[in-house]
């Protein structure tokens, strides 16, 4: 007897104004299985994953659950079909308790008992190994427990076809190792689990069979025992990539940036840098490693003017005179005034670093309209720059005035780090510049950064995939709560050194 699949999809297509996003997918997904989706950014996964959870209504094709046809025209529809999505960006309400975000918007005939709900949460949390405390505020969580509370949440509807769209993106290594247990705990009970994910080595890990979309075409499926990372990224792209990163030695490196004993406190009052102390050098790469929340992002927007310095100070080496410029206390604006050509990538693309309504040339212009002479803003410069950008970094767009906030997560991030590139920094900063990109992309950004290298400016990345860290760099400094625990030659070090030290605990004098 022929085993029906959990969720099937046939010949689904959707199209926004004349461009497909997803043209005639065809997909299986069974009961105790998990199928990871594979493709470069644009290449419709999100859309398609959309489609199933009800936000979009798919122009041709249909959906099968179970092997019964149905229609899914609302996320209501889909929770009445056991669907459900854990998005990459959380809804949740901030000011509610865990258990408030996870009975929000369920029917109860009787009055809501919260001590009731809690319980029920905890027996869900406790049957899949999740760690949660039913009380405790959305805001007063880390990534990982929003995101725990986001999968009970489908789960308390009665789940049983899960997708999970980039889970990984911003976890620690430990707290991706617990979800993928859980994951493996949910598809021993015979969940159907679907998951987006751009880390080849996580979709070899945790998957049993992969899916592969290339420009809103399905490819294929493949078993993952059967596969390995060449092949997956053949099919995405089309041709063969070679997945190689490569690493001349310093030429002639000089200091361009010393940072020495900088303490800085968040918001909150915490202190989240403590006394960080090192060389950025001309002509190398110098990469960030640590957990999650160590201060990474903090160090780079100290340096970058975005956050205040309570004591220490950054000096600033000038290529071409040798003077030294001190840089505490100096707005962004201030820096560039001072003639310093600092760029920084953030990691909050278009909290910090694009404006989403604006087309890729308005976000060009964004980086020289202040120096413009008269009323009337000169574009033709900004556009030309674009229209590079897009060419050159393979930018999915309609054209150059297309709102960036409309663009997937990984073209979003092509546009920025084109942009700041364009600038020709001496100093080249990124904060997780190929996080929510595709592999082929990734290579690409890791080839403009040694590009950088080589150009002579000091660049400075935080990675958050160690054997990346390890490849690319020439020096890592590793941060451990916010205090600088070792500083190592990415060539002769190894992962477990780098793992032992974004753990240590640095003991400071009274």
């Amino acid at each position: 007897m022929e085993k029906i699949p959990a969720l099937e999809l046939k010949n689904i297509s959707k199209k926004f104004g004349s461009k497909y996003a997803n043209k005639g997918i065809d997909l299986k997904v069974y009961k105790g299985e998990i199928l990871s989706i594979l493709g470069e950014n644009g290449s419709g996964k999100t859309t398609m994953l959309n489609m199933i959870s009800g936000i979009y209504f798919p122009d041709e094709g249909q959906i099968y659950i179970n092997g019964d046809a149905v229609t899914i025209a609302s996320p209501n529809d889909a929770f009445r079909y056991r669907i459900g999505m854990i998005h990459q960006h959380f809804k949740l309400v901030d000011v509610f308790t865990a258990t408030e975000n996870i009975i929000l918007g369920t029917e109860d005939e009787g009055k809501y008992d919260l001590k009731k709900y809690s319980k029920k949460v905890k027996e869900i949390a406790d049957a899949y190994g999740f760690e949660i405390d039913p009380d405790k505020k959305i805001y007063e969580m880390s990534v990982s427990e929003k995101q725990t509370v986001e999968i009970i949440k489908v789960l308390y509807r009665g789940a049983d076809i899960l997708m999970l769209d980039e889970p990984t993106a911003v976890l620690t290594p430990q707290e991706t190792r617990k979800l993928f247990d859980v994951l493996r705990r949910m598809k021993a009970d015979g969940k159907a689990i679907i998951i987006i994910t751009h880390k080849l080595h996580e979709v070899l890990d945790v998957s049993d069979k992969v899916a592969v979309l290339r420009k809103g075409a399905y490819i294929g499926t493949v078993n993952t025992p059967e596969t390995n990372e060449s092949q997956l990224t053949e099919m995405m792209v089309g041709q063969k990539v070679v997945l190689n990163i490569d690493r001349d030695d310093p030429v002639d490196p000089k200091d361009r940036l010393i940072v020495a004993h900088l303490n800085c406190f968040n918001h909150e009052g915490t202190k989240v840098l403590d006394d960080v102390t090192f060389t950025a050098k001309s002509g190398e790469i110098l990469g960030i490693a640590g957990i999650a929340g160590s201060g990474q992002r903090e160090l780079l927007e100290t340096i970058a003017g975005l956050q205040p310095m309570v004591t220490g100070g950054v000096q600033y080496i000038d290529p071409a005179t040798g003077k030294v410029e001190f840089l505490r206390d100096k707005t962004p604006q201030e820096i560039r005034e001072m003639g310093i050509r600092l760029s920084f990538v953030p990691e909050d693309r278009l909290g910090m670093g694009l404006v989403g309504n604006m087309g890729t040339t308005d976000n060009m212009l964004l980086r020289s309209y202040l120096k413009g002479k008269g009323v009337f803003l000169q574009k033709e410069e900004s556009r030309n720059l674009a229209e590079k950008v897009i060419r050159e970094l393979d930018v999915v767009t309609p054209d150059a005035e297309f709102p960036v906030r409309r663009l997937s997560g990984g073209n979003v991030q092509k546009v920025l780090v084109g942009r700041e590139i364009a600038a020709a920094p001496t100093v080249f900063m990124a904060a997780y510049p190929v996080r929510g990109l595709d592999i082929n992309s990734s290579y690409v950004i890791y080839h403009l950064l040694n590009e950088q290298k080589k150009n002579g400016a000091a660049v400075i990345f935080v990675g958050e995939d160690l054997d990346v860290l390890l490849a690319l760099s020439d020096r890592i400094v590793v941060i451990g709560s916010g205090t600088v625990t070792g500083i190592v030659d990415a060539r002769t070090t190894t992962k477990e050194e780098v793992g032992l030290l974004m753990t240590k605990e640095v003991r400071k004098n009274a």
